[in-house]
């Protein structure tokens, strides 16, 4: 499985950020799902979801200081890289 994402530490956090489609955050069953999928890729890290709507705006899901704290800033600041996962 391929997917884009970032492992960031800000403040004293680490955690990472993965990009999903839209629909993944629509329900919060879907997201805690997704979010569980992915944690094995990034052990002992919060893990935070990020779509994007047709705007490119950023819609985050995850922890909440987290989440407030990437709102607040622009996803191209965000180092993103595309991890594989077997």
């Amino acid at each position: 499985m391929q997917f884009d994402g970032a492992v960031i530490r800000e403040q004293g956090v680490t955690f990472a950020i993965v990009i999903v489609k839209p629909h993944v955050l629509t329900t919060t069953l879907e997201a805690n799902r997704t979010i569980s999928g992915f944690a094995p890729a990034f052990p002992g890290l919060p893990v935070v979801l990020m779509a994007q709507d047709s705007r490119g705006r950023a819609t985050y899901y995850g922890r909440r200081d987290i989440t407030n704290f990437l709102s607040r800033i622009s996803p191209s600041r965000i180092p993103w890289k595309r991890y594989t996962v077997s």
